[in-house]
């Protein structure tokens, strides 16, 4: 288990990288309005899902029915991260097309979540016998992973809202990339 939450902050801290650099900084997705809005969706649900990953798993051990939650979550992004391939295309094509730096560390983060998931399947298959409880962990994660991912639940919570609000159309939710746009 060890294992699993080491490699889930390692792509916690590429997603971050992927977030601020290539979303924020170089597609400026929450400036981009309707057409980056589908993208903009997918990623604030794939943020929710990240947020309570993040938040449960240091924390909570997933026993009987709450193993197959914990499935479905799992499933749940992997559908979200199809789905952005298909639908970051269509969004950036508009301003270029999406970013090979951007390609490489969306492959990178995928086989990083696959490593995950091979650490992590086995020991879910063992808590899915347990009576169904949200328990706490018996994993000995160290106190830096743990507070380390409390604060990654809350910033990918954070970040999923943001792109919720501009994907919404919300006053100023391109800020700050798109400043005189929403003036006028």
């Amino acid at each position: 288990m060890i294992t699993a939450l080491w490699l889930l902050a390692i792509q916690g801290i590429i997603g971050a990288f992927d977030t601020l650099y290539y979303h924020e900084w170089r597609a400026r997705l929450p400036a981009g309005g309707s057409g980056t809005a589908p993208e903009l969706k997918l990623h604030a649900a794939r943020d929710f899902l990240y947020a309570a990953l993040f938040g449960s798993l240091p924390y909570l051990a997933w026993h009987g029915i709450w193993a197959f939650v914990l499935a479905a979550i799992l499933l749940a992004e992997i559908m979200l991260t199809l789905a952005d391939f298909v639908v970051e295309i269509r969004a950036r094509k508009p301003p270029g097309g999406v970013y090979g730096g951007e390609r490489i560390t969306h492959a990178v983060m995928g086989i990083i979540y696959g490593a995950m998931l091979a650490n992590l399947l086995p020991v879910m298959w063992r808590w899915r016998s347990l009576p169904t409880a949200l328990a706490p962990t018996e994993t000995a994660a160290s106190e830096p992973l743990r507070w380390g991912s409390a604060v990654m639940a809350c910033e990918v919570f954070l970040s999923g809202a943001r792109e919720l609000y501009a994907a919404l159309g919300m006053p100023h939710g391109g800020w700050p990339w798109d400043m005189r746009k929403e003036e006028r």
